[in-house]
Parts: C-alpha cells; structure tokens; sequence
C-alpha cells in the first residue's frame, strides 16, 4: 500500500520544529508537495515505497540536526529518476546549492563494490572528491544505514551488496571523515549479514569473556569517577567494549584467535571541561591504575588527520577490574567527543548551521582530501582533479576537470565518440564544448558512420581520446597518400632508370639493411605521400642504390651499368608475363639461354633484375617463392 503522505508530511514538520532546526517552512512545504506529486505510487528498489525511503533516509539524518539544504536535498535525492526533472528543472525551483547537493547524492548512488572495474580504494577516493560538501556524503551513508535496518526483507543477493558496500565503502568513508557514529552504525549492521560464521565466533568469545570476568565495567566506571571528584576533577566517565567488527578485524591485522588477547577490549570514555583537565586527569588515573608501556598516545597534541582528538592509555589493576585485565582508557573534552561522534559533521550539528560553521565544515574537509592527495601522489592514482559522471544507464566514467561530452563518448567506447552527433546532458541538448560537472548524466546521439572532424584535436582533454581520433583520421587517409608516394617513388626511379613499383612494392623490400614487411613498405610510401620523408633519400636506404653508391665512391656514372644479357648473342631473349618492363639476365646454373624453347621462370633478386632459370633448374628451390615471375621467350 502507498504511504499517506500528508500525515507524514506533517509529522515531519513537526519534529523540525521539535529539533530546532532553523528553516523556511514554506521553502520545506513546497518540498514535500514535490515529493507527494512526483514519488506518487513509485517503489523504491528494495521493496518500500519510494515516499517511505525517503523519509526513513531523513529520519537517520536527524541526529546531526541537519540544515534546510540537507532535508530538502534528503527529500529530493531520487527526484531525478522521474520524467518531469533534471538538474536543470531542479534548480530552477529550487537554487543551485539544491541541485548540487542532489546532483552529488544520485552519483553516489552509483558508487558500488559489485560490477565495478574501480578498485575499492579508488571508489572511497570517489566518494571523498565528489563533492566540497560534507551533506553529501553523509545523506548518502546515512541512506546505506537505513537500507540496512530492514537488509532481511532484501533478497540474499541485495542483502550481501549492501552489506558489503558498508563494510568496505562506506563505514571507511565515514571513519576518515570522523564519523564513528556513523561507521560503528554501519559495521554493527553489516557484519553478522556478510559474515556470519566469524561474527558468531567472536559473539561465542564476547559471552566467554563476560562469563569469566563478569560485568566489572561499569563499576570500575563508577569508582574511577568518585576518584576523580575527590582529586577536584569533575567527569563524566562511560563504560564500552570494542564492537565486533572491530574486534574481527584486528584479530585478522595482528594473526590473533582469541579476543583475550587485545588490549582494548574493556575501554572507558573519560569525557571532562578543558584540555588541562584531560591532562590532569591523565596524570591521576596513572596513580589510580598500572599504565601499560608503549601503549600512550596524545591525539590531542598530535590530532588523527581527521580531527580526531583524545588521550590514549591502557591501565591495569584498575580498581574493580580482575587484576589481569587490561583496560583502555580515552580522554577527551566533552566537544572532542562530539567531533568523534559527528566528526567533521560536528559543525553543523548543533541546530546552528551558520555562514561560520558552514566554512569551518569546508576547511576541514578541503584540508583532508590535501591530504589525501598527497597520499595518492606517493602511492596511487590521483582523483581529486577529475570528476565523475553517469551514463544513462548508471555506469560511473571518470574524466578529467574540464571535460567535454566528446571526451565522454570516447571513453565509453572509440565508436561513440567517432560517431558523435551531439549530447543531452541532464536531458538538455548541449554543445560540443559544454564543459561536464560531477554527477551529470550524458547521453550520447550518434551518427549511422562515423563522421569525425580534424577540429575535435582542440576539444578533446583525454590524450588517449586525441589518439584514437588521429589514428581513425590517418587511416582513412592512407590509401590516398600510399598512392601519391608510391607516385614519387615511380619518378625516382625511372630517373635513375629503375623499373616501376611493383604490386607488392618489391624494390623496397631491403631498406636500412632490414627486410621490411608490406604493412611497412606501405608506412615507408605513406609518409613520402605525407611529406614527412623525401623520396630522394631512399637511394641512400634501399640496396637496390648499392652498385651506384660503390660507383660514386669511385667516381663513375650514378647511372646503373648495363646489364648483361647473353641471349642477345643468340639474338634470343626472354619478357616477364604482362609486358613489365624489367632487365633480365640469364643464370649461369642452367644455361637457360642455351635451351631456347624450353620452360623458364624468372626470380626476382636483390637489385631488382630477373634471373631467368630452368623450370628443371635445382637452384630454383633456394630462392623465394614469393619472388617468383613467369617469364616467355622473345624473339
């Protein structure tokens, strides 16, 4: 059955109004009127209706009190599968900030482990770089935790993917950006589902490790706390265990097979007022409880590349507590652990999402994907100046800043972009040179052939797209200019009274003393047809110019000597088949000439003079058949 929209509509307004979020109600209104209208009976994929999605998505984001933009992108996020809007439309009614925000959310919806060619930690770069704005990518993650809450009534298939999105998409996301909340949301979720076998053997190690110990935390908790307020240092201390996919994954880093090896099994969260008294009361838990060695770390001298600030210690003998069980202790002030919560969504979490806070949000997050450039630099492929766009059918192309829809085409496939006719992008008719932007959709109108341009060199920005072009362009030319430098050649060598080219371009066979093949005697032609190699240089090259280059170096005629021909004696000689006009000379193994009459064939040699033999002759199974001529007696 659809959702009923209008109670949910006003129920939303209501907890809006409960939460203090600061927004234009009539703004929000307008919003969920386009919601009803345009989600209208439409199912989300995962079986619910598409209003219900939406709403479940708004109600995980509440939590970090999000600001007008971020409901009403909330809202929106599938605005673009209906007919009646594009980005285009959509910010028109509603601003550029919305399209941008809805824009970045429907690519993410696309980032997925399965069926990708990316690897995952370039697809957690994609999520990262997307955007400059931190909703983005929180609505999107927040979208996965709420797939997640009801994963059981997916199919096994779409249960697994979610899952495995979370666990090695999302939940490292929302760990680099601070997001813990977030990222044990996920992990919590996801595990039991896409392992079930290891997370039903650390829950079997958790129950042993209660059943040995008991349920000491919270009453070392309380006694710590008492401590403290004796010392004068007030503080909020709360008991923890490390969560399950935690504990699986450190077991696998370290080669552990049991959860009573960690360290940091047992923690508490020592949450105080100022930096000095995290300090101060570092110093008297020490007194209180035995620090380990080598296991201290100061994160707020030296804060996580995601903001991450609080001071590290493990204790043992702690009061109330086995004696030897250890214990990690964190502390931290009480906006430290609302950044370890929210992270970098800690800015604007609290019901004030000003111009302030909005650009403090944008630092950090700039500041993070700096640092994430420089790790690409030194040890992987670089994303942060490229953006992402959609085909029509949801397939992620990576370009670079800048590109075109050319540039597209070529990338999805050399014959798109050859045949390119022109472009919709966001289902509006583009230019040529209409520069893309993260998470535009392009479809692609081709010609029946190809009819590609010289002019494109200019607006392509992919140098593997400019080759593809340049080799298309050079093969459609290559007959003409084979055809002009074979030409050239023909006039070369009949000045130096050389036959013609032959169908196979034999005379260039021994060039640069190598054998070239066919495909590269036609290369050889193809540039003097282009211009770039002059035909004159080949009497320098090809050993047919062998005899005159020894003739010049001692001072006789260029012009080649006379051949030989002992059948004119006879006043006999022999033709190749066809009326060719080549020298011939008889060979001395046969006698040929002294046997007119009978059959002869002629063998093509080096310099480019047919040697006529015996068909009978046993030399004949020396030579190359490929150089064979058929030859008749002339009288």
């Amino acid at each position: 059955m659809p959702v009923k929209s209008v109670p949910k509509a006003a129920d939303i307004l209501k907890t809006l109004k409960k939460e203090e979020v600061e927004f234009d109600e009539k703004r929000i209104q307008f919003a969920l009127e386009v919601v009803e209208e345009a989600y209208k009976d439409k199912m989300h994929w995962s079986g619910k209706s598409l209003i219900e999605h939406v709403f479940g998505v708004l109600e995980a984001i509440m939590p970090f009190h999000p600001d007008e933009d971020a409901i009403i992108a909330c809202l929106l996020h599938h605005i673009l599968s209906s007919h009646d809007w594009n980005l285009i439309v959509l910010e028109e009614q509603f601003g550029p900030k919305i399209r941008s925000l809805v824009s970045g959310i429907h690519l993410l919806s696309h980032v997925t482990v399965h069926g990708r060619r990316n690897s995952v930690e370039d697809l957690r770069l994609i999520l990262l770089t997307v955007s400059d704005d931190v909703r983005i990518i929180l609505i999107s993650i927040c979208e996965i935790c709420y797939l997640l809450q009801y994963s059981e009534a997916l199919s096994k298939e779409d249960s697994r993917r979610i899952c495995r999105d979370a666990l090695q998409l999302f939940a490292p996301v929302a760990a680099r950006l601070g997001i813990y909340s977030l990222k044990h949301d996920l992990e919590s979720k996801a595990f039991p589902i896409l392992y079930p076998t290891d997370a039903e053997n650390i829950d079997e190690q958790i129950d042993f490790m209660h059943a040995q110990h008991g349920d000491f935390v919270h009453n070392s908790a309380i006694r710590l706390q008492e401590f403290l307020k004796e010392k004068g240092v007030t503080a909020k201390i709360m008991a923890r265990e490390k969560q399950p996919f935690s504990l699986f994954m450190k077991m696998k880093r370290k080669s552990l097979s049991s959860v009573g090896d960690l360290y940091d099994f047992y923690a508490l969260r020592v949450i105080l007022n100022s930096v000095e008294e995290c300090y101060q009361a570092l110093g008297l838990l020490h007194q209180m409880g035995r620090p380990v060695a080598h296991r201290f770390k100061d994160f707020i001298s030296f804060p996580k590349p995601n903001g991450y600030q609080s001071l590290h210690t493990t204790l043992m003998q702690v009061p109330g507590a086995p004696e030897n069980v250890m214990m990690e202790v964190q502390i931290r002030t009480e906006e430290m652990h609302r950044e370890a919560e929210f992270g970098i969504a800690a800015h604007w979490s609290y019901k004030s999402y000003g111009s302030t806070s909005l650009a403090m949000e944008h630092a950090q997050l700039q500041q993070m994907l700096s640092s994430q450039e420089m790790l690409d630099e030194a040890g992987g492929k670089r994303l942060v100046d490229h953006i992402f766009v959609l085909s029509p059918k949801g397939d992620i192309v990576e370009l670079p800043e800048g590109a075109t829809p050319l540039d597209f085409a070529f990338k999805v496939h050399t014959d798109l972009g050859l045949s390119f006719r022109g472009a919709r992008v966001n289902g509006i008719m583009v230019s040529i040179d209409h520069e893309l932007e993260n998470g535009d959709i392009i479809e692609i109108l081709k010609h029946k052939v190809p009819k590609p341009s010289p002019q494109w060199f200019q607006l392509l920005k992919l140098s593997s797209s400019r080759s593809k072009l340049k080799r298309y362009l050079y093969e459609q030319d290559r007959p003409e200019l084979i055809a002009q430098g074979r030409q050239l050649v023909n006039e070369m060598l009949k000045r130096h009274r050389f036959p013609r080219l032959d169908q196979e371009y034999s005379s260039l066979r021994l060039c640069d003393g190598n054998t070239l093949s066919l495909q590269q005697r036609e290369d050889l032609l193809m540039k003097i047809g282009q211009g770039s190699e002059k035909a004159s240089a080949l009497t320098g090259r090809l050993e047919i110019f062998k005899d005159i280059i020894t003739r010049k170096k001692n001072g006789y005629s260029l012009n080649p000597a006379p051949m030989p021909n002992t059948a004119s004696k006879n006043k006999c000689t022999v033709e190749v088949e066809g009326g060719v006009p080549m020298p011939t000379r008889f060979a001395k193994c046969c006698k040929a000439e002294e046997k007119t009459g009978l059959p002869v064939i002629g063998v093509i040699g080096r310099e480019g003079i047919v040697v006529v033999h015996l068909t009978s002759c046993g030399m004949l199974r020396n030579s190359n058949p490929s150089r064979h001529v058929k030859v008749n007696w002339k009288r």
